[in-house]
């Protein structure tokens, strides 16, 4: 079962992701942590992402595309994966496509989890003041003032990879905002139908 979880930060992504991983043994893929294990390695691309990253550059789609290409390879993402942060840019989600599909591979599903935002700030809000009222640091990204802006770089850039699955039949909406073991209750709902499509 390969699985792309889309939406914006704070949404649940990664707790859901935990629960997958548990309950499928796939693994979830992030980006980052995809990226910083091929620079640690000393990849041929791993060493191409840290010479651009040294540069003070994005690292470009090709290479983003050519570490995921790298991970799906390895034993444990044979069977299935889950993509967390990945597609971000539509020509990432074609790229992403046509690699899957040179291996005789394709996408499930795509859980797309809806969310309200100003209820989001408002869960950040109240995480930074239970982090500080335990007497531990509140996470850079976890201020409202950072909050903001990663929100609104997902809508200018994510947010048009969610109509480029839904045209293909792929996606699925979840309740970001509801419980969560309610919202794992309506992934599991959706994940048998997506698995035989």
């Amino acid at each position: 079962m390969r699985l792309i979880l889309l939406g914006p930060p704070g949404a649940g992504k990664g707790t859901q992701a935990q629960r997958l991983i548990e309950r499928h043994g796939i693994p979830q893929l992030s980006t980052g942590d995809m990226l910083r294990e091929a620079v640690a390695r000393q990849t041929e691309i791993g060493r191409r992402a840290q010479a651009i990253m040294d540069a003070g550059q994005l690292v470009p789609d090709d290479v983003v595309i050519g570490i995921v290409a790298d991970r799906i390879e390895e034993a444990d993402a044979r069977s299935g994966f889950i993509l967390d942060g990945f597609p971000r840019t539509v020509p990432q989600a074609e790229a992403l496509d046509d690699l899957l599909s040179r291996k005789g591979l394709k996408i499930d599903a795509v859980l797309e989890f809806q969310v309200d935002e100003d209820a989001l700030v408002s869960r950040i809000e109240k995480r930074a003041a239970e982090t500080l009222a335990a007497g531990k640091p509140v996470r850079k990204d976890d201020t409202p003032e950072v909050f903001r802006r990663r929100l609104q770089e997902f809508r200018q850039l994510t947010a048009a990879v969610v109509p480029y699955y839904r045209q293909r039949g792929l996606s699925h909406v979840v309740d970001g905002m509801a419980p969560i073991d309610e919202v794992t209750r309506q992934i599991e709902a959706i994940l048998p139908v997506a698995a035989r499509v």
